[in-house]
């Protein structure tokens, strides 16, 4: 073997940033950002006890910003999650109050409601041809509407089980939150799902060419339906976490999660067109979303400003994408 033989190959630090996703990279430099304007409002902020509270917090938006991100590779959108999240929330309670059978099923009865509510976004979107923001409004509107029915209009007395609490803010392992357990285990469920799986290749296919993936053969009908039926699953579970968090469930408890779960998703580098984006990303925006709103928080900004600047990021971002469409066709 020769002497230029035996010399390891240079190491080349341009393939690898050009490798890295520039929304990706500007999300954790952003993070980053957040941590130090943090530090500077509150010695507390970098505190591995209070991050490890955020980052608890934050899990609540990450399950309705996993079936999002879902829904948005494919090239739609699910505008029904907030009062999906109140559904599972509160038929979770309710089926506690069934007595000791009650306390075992609140949990996947919340669960399969925010599915069943999946179910018939996904029939609406796929078969019925209807628009994913059109329709999933109304059945946002519906949702509510049943909700309001089922407790008269006033709140309901409702309280999370013990699982619940457990799952929300217990410390079982490593005194890490378990909720931020949940996260990483959907988490990977869910890169496995998107990278691994037939699924998941159809969904960015889908998402680049609704058209293509038809004649390439996915069945596509299915495909969007299977992905709203995760986001109503997701998103109820979320709702069952808060509940577990806050103790009971209440109206409107989801309102909150729209913005932030889109503009989780878009800030992730997860294209709003379809048929790109990665979970790192979606993760990224997620932690990113939520260190903003305990900020904002701790600036003690009123709630509207906080609406506009979950609003301008979205609308920023979708014009940065539009454009990066327009230049790729």
């Amino acid at each position: 073997m020769s002497q230029d033989q035996a010399k390891p190959a240079p190491f080349r630090l341009a393939p690898v940033l050009r490798s890295i996703d520039p929304a990706i990279a500007t999300a954790f430099a952003c993070i980053v950002a957040l941590l130090l304007v943090g530090s500077l409002y509150s010695s507390n902020f970098l505190s591995a006890d209070y991050l490890l509270q955020q980052i608890q917090v934050g899990s609540f938006l990450a399950m309705a910003a996993t079936g999002m991100m879902i829904v948005v590779l494919l090239g739609q959108i699910d505008l029904s999650v907030p009062w999906v999240m109140t559904v599972g929330a509160m038929m979770s309670t309710a089926a506690a109050g069934w007595g000791p059978v009650g306390s075992w099923c609140a949990i996947p009865i919340g669960i399969l409601c925010g599915m069943l509510f999946g179910l018939v976004n996904g029939i609406g979107v796929a078969y019925l041809r209807v628009p994913s923001m059109i329709f999933t409004l109304g059945t946002n509107a519906v949702a509510q509407g049943l909700m309001i029915m089922r407790t008269g209009g006033a709140a309901p007395q409702d309280m999370a089980t013990a699982a619940m609490r457990t799952l929300a803010t217990g410390r079982v392992v490593a005194d890490i939150p378990n909720a931020l357990w949940i996260w990483m285990l959907i988490g990977v469920s869910t890169v496995f799902l998107l990278r691994r799986t037939t699924f998941g290749r159809s969904v960015y296919a889908i998402g680049n060419s609704e058209r293509a993936a038809y004649l390439s053969g996915s069945r596509t009908r299915r495909i969007t339906v299977l992905a709203f039926v995760m986001s109503g699953a997701l998103s109820a579970f979320g709702g069952v976490l808060l509940a577990g968090y806050s103790t009971k469930a209440y109206q409107g408890m989801g309102d909150p999660y729209l913005l932030p779960a889109i503009a989780a998703v878009v800030l992730g580098g997860t294209s709003i067109l379809g048929g790109r984006g990665t979970y790192l990303g979606t993760v990224a925006g997620v932690i990113l979303i939520t260190l903003l709103q305990s900020i904002l928080s701790i600036m003690q900004i009123d709630e509207s400003i906080r609406q506009i600047v979950y609003g301008l990021t979205i609308i920023l971002m979708l014009l940065l994408y539009g454009r990066s469409a327009i230049l790729r066709t």
